[in-house]
């Protein structure tokens, strides 16, 4: 059995361990999404959101059926953050359909509810939604100028 010490730690490994990102704790409200959830309202469907490695975004697949249509999607939400740059100050969201759409989301999450707004914050395209009280329901509805409908996600067990 060796005895050896290790070296003290060069700066450049000093430095490269203060650097090391830690998980803004904004992000921790999006723990209450995590899971399989059923949709229905609106949209029929189901979504499902897990945490990539790291925590740093929640990713999210899905699949919806609309009057226009049925279609798949995946998505990203959490901080934008450029190598080297500070986290944004707001959560957003990106999704791909399998329509060849890409959808930008802004959004507010608490622990009463989620407001998401199509586009940057203040968008006159939005949904509001309140979770139940133990957190397996968030019933809402998406509006925007001339429409909008009701939608409500419920836990999936299993």
């Amino acid at each position: 059995m060796s005895t050896k010490t290790r070296e003290p730690e060069s700066e450049s490994e000093t430095v490269a361990k203060s650097k090391v990102p830690t998980r803004p704790p904004g992000l921790k409200v999006l723990d209450k999404l995590v899971g399989r959830w059923k949709i229905s309202g609106g949209s029929e469907g189901e979504v499902t959101y897990e945490w990539t490695d790291g925590g740093f975004f929640l990713f999210q697949r899905g699949e919806v059926k609309r009057d226009e249509g049925t279609y798949k999607y995946r998505g990203f939400i959490g901080y934008e953050h450029s190598p080297g740059a500070e986290p944004a100050k707001v959560i957003t969201s990106r999704l791909y359909t399998s329509t060849g759409d890409t959808l930008d989301y802004t959004s507010e999450v608490d622990d009463k509810g989620m407001t998401i707004w199509f586009g940057p914050k203040g968008s006159p395209s939005a949904y509001k939604g309140e979770w139940s009280d133990d957190g397996n329901t968030l019933r809402g509805e998406w509006q925007w100028p001339g429409g909008g409908y009701k939608e409500t996600m419920t836990r999936q067990k299993g």
